[in-house]
């Protein structure tokens, strides 16, 4: 059986969302950021990323965090991976080529886009939206999402509208929710009309619409 570690609210959806498509049962343990937290390390403090409990399971601290027998692992697009490589069925790799590739997307969607994407969504949470701050920070991040997103847009073109063998897999999960920090900018992402289109078809998807339900659900 499989215990994931996390809220809603944090980069857990990933999983979660995997984890609906492919109707895999797991224990949901909730523990929350501790940024979110005024005293986090109070006794009557909710389980969360500071709890000694936590971290002397996950040393890294953070959530997601999964374990699956004696197997444990604390990066989310990792967690997606070995989930769809066990339990995915279509979702996962059919051979070792496709786990290269998705591989290749999910370091790819971790260095290359996530940085950027998530930078225009902090910069609205830090500055309010259309205050001078804001629209420089989001200029910035904008210019750096032009390469990745321009290759992103002509690979989903050419793929048929999915990164990894003509199908939705883990690899559009994994990146979909890594772009999605950008989906703000509705303008910029028009830009590129196959990933548009792409993230959402991903979003239209009943798993990821269920998921996200309940993530409105939890408290902010």
């Amino acid at each position: 059986m499989l215990t994931l570690y996390g809220v809603y609210r944090s980069r857990a959806s990933r999983n979660l969302w995997l984890l609906e498509e492919t109707g895999t049962p797991f224990t949901l343990v909730p523990v929350i950021q501790a940024n979110r937290l005024k005293a986090p390390l109070a006794p009557d403090a909710p389980l969360n990323t500071l709890s000694p409990a936590y971290l002397a399971m996950n040393p890294a601290g953070g959530v997601p965090f999964l374990t699956d027998g004696a197997l444990k692992l604390s990066e989310s697009l990792a967690i997606n991976l070995h989930i769809a490589r066990s339990r995915g069925g279509a979702l996962g790799p059919r051979d070792a080529a496709e786990d290269a590739v998705m591989q290749q997307w999910a370091l790819y969607a971790v260095a290359s886009v996530e940085p950027h994407a998530i930078g225009i969504m902090y910069a609205l949470r830090d500055y309010g939206a259309g205050t001078p701050a804001a629209t420089a920070a989001i200029d910035a991040m904008k210019r750096n999402l032009e390469r990745p997103f321009g290759v992103l847009d002509g690979v989903l073109a050419a793929g048929g509208g999915h990164l990894v063998g003509g199908r939705f897999t883990v690899a559009d999960i994994n990146m979909a929710e890594c772009v999605r920090y950008a989906q703000s900018e509705a303008a910029f992402l028009a830009g590129y009309p196959a990933l548009d289109a792409w993230l959402k078809a991903c979003q239209a998807r009943p798993a990821f619409r269920a998921m996200w339900a309940r993530r409105l659900a939890e408290p902010e």
